[in-house]
C-alpha cells in the first residue's frame, strides 16, 4: 500500500490484512501504557478543509499510539483562509518532509490530484461526496466482530445516498468481503446510475428491515443540498427514518450502525441510537484501531506479519519496573515505549 485514496484500491487480502491487523491493535487500548514504537521518527499530517469529531480525533490518537508525530491543520487558521490554493497548500506541507497526510476535502477526487503532487502516502479521509474508505473499513471490522464473517450476510444501507461518501465506499467494501448489501431510499435521494451499482435497490424500508443483518442509517446531508429533496423533515422521518416502530420489524439478531453524527429525530430515534443492538459507540472504537492499521500497513517499512513482534515487544517494554532495593524511598519509574503525526 502506498495510498489508500478509494475501497477499490484494496484487493480482499488487503482488507483482510487490514482488519487482522486492527484486531491485534484494538489490544492497545486496554493497555496501561497506550503506545507502540512502530511509527517513531514518522510524521502524519491530519489536513482537514472540513469539520470532523471522529475522523480527525481517530487518526490522531492512532498515530499518537503507534509513536509518530502529529500535526493537526485545518482549512480555518491555516493560508486556506488567505485564499492558498490546494495545490500550493499539499506542497507546502509535503516540503516539510512529512510521511503521510490524512486529507479530508469538500470536492470529489481532491485527494487522488494530491497524491499525484507530493511524495507523502495519502489517506483519503472523505472526498466531498466520493468515497470515504477508512470508515467503509471500521464499518466492516465492527460488523465482523459481531458476526465473525460477513460472507452471506445482508447489510441494508438506508437514507441519504446520493450524498453519501459512506455508501460509496461501504458498497464496495461489504461486497468484497461477501456481504449481499440494498440500498434503501426514496427516490429522490438514489443517485444517477445507482442501478450499475452491485446492490439491490428499494424505496420500501419498511419491507427491507424484516430481513437485514444489519441496518446503516445515512445522515441526511442537509448542507450538501441546494433543493427540495424531500418535502419536511417530518415526511422524511415517518418514510425512511429508523423509528421506534420500525425496531420491532428488525430481526432479534439485527445490528444497527451509523457513521455519525447522528440527526437524532430524523433519520434515528434516540430509541434506536441508543438500543442494546446499537453499535454506533463500537464503530467510534472502532475507528481507532482500524486507522492504526491502515497507518502501520503504510508507513511501518516493514512486513504486517511482524506486527505480533511489535506489539507484543512493547507490552513487554511499559510494563512498570520495581525500584532498586538500595533506594526504597525512590518512586517506581515506568519505561517509555517511544516518544510522542
Amino acid at each position: 500500500m502506498r495510498h489508500l485514496l478509494s475501497s477499490s484500491d484494496l484487493s480482499v487480502a488487503e482488507v483482510d490484512s487490514v482488519l487482522d491487523v486492527a484486531t491485534q491493535m484494538a489490544e492497545v487500548a486496554r493497555r496501561p501504557v497506550k503506545k507502540l514504537p512502530a511509527l517513531r521518527g514518522r510524521t502524519v499530517v491530519n489536513l482537514f478543509f472540513e469539520d470532523s469529531t471522529r475522523t480527525r480525533s481517530s487518526f490522531e490518537i492512532a498515530g499518537k499510539w503507534l509513536s509518530a508525530d502529529v500535526i493537526n491543520i485545518s482549512a480555518k487558521g491555516s493560508s486556506v483562509s488567505k485564499g492558498e490554493s490546494l495545490r500550493d497548500t499539499a506542497l507546502t506541507v509535503a516540503a516539510m518532509g512529512v510521511d503521510a497526510i490524512v486529507m479530508r476535502h469538500p470536492a470529489s477526487g481532491a485527494a487522488h490530484q494530491v497524491a499525484g503532487w507530493v511524495d507523502a502516502s495519502i489517506v483519503n479521509a472523505g472526498d466531498g461526496t466520493h468515497e470515504h474508505p477508512t470508515q467503509a473499513l471500521l464499518d466492516a471490522f465492527t460488523l465482523r466482530n459481531r458476526f465473525g464473517s460477513l460472507a452471506g450476510r445482508h447489510v441494508a444501507i438506508v437514507g441519504d445516498v446520493t450524498h453519501s461518501r459512506v455508501a460509496r465506499s461501504n458498497v464496495i467494501t461489504l461486497n468484497r468481503l461477501g456481504a449481499r448489501v440494498t440500498v434503501v431510499a426514496p427516490p429522490t435521494l438514489l443517485p444517477a446510475g445507482v442501478d450499475s451499482w452491485d446492490v439491490n435497490v428499494s424505496t420500501d424500508l419498511d419491507a427491507v428491515l424484516p430481513e437485514a443483518d444489519a441496518v446503516m442509517m445515512l445522515r441526511v446531508q442537509r448542507e450538501r443540498m441546494s433543493g427540495g429533496y424531500f418535502p419536511t423533515a417530518r415526511e422524511y422521518t415517518v418514510g425512511y427514518g429508523l423509528t421506534r416502530a420500525r425496531l420491532g420489524l428488525m430481526a432479534d439478531h439485527a445490528v444497527i450502525c451509523h457513521p455519525g453524527p447522528m440527526n437524532r429525530g430524523l433519520e434515528i430515534s434516540a430509541d434506536a441510537a441508543d438500543a442494546a443492538r446499537s453499535l454506533v459507540l463500537d464503530q467510534v472504537a472502532a475507528g481507532v484501531a482500524v486507522r492504526m492499521s491502515i497507518l502501520y500497513h503504510l508507513l511501518a517499512g516493514e512486513s504486517v506479519s511482524d506486527v505480533e513482534g511489535v506489539t507484543s515487544e512493547n507490552h513487554r517494554a511499559v510494563r512498570p519496573v520495581a525500584p532498586e532495593p538500595s533506594v526504597p524511598s525512590a518512586a517506581p519509574v515506568r519505561a517509555q515505549a517511544g516518544a510522542s503525526v
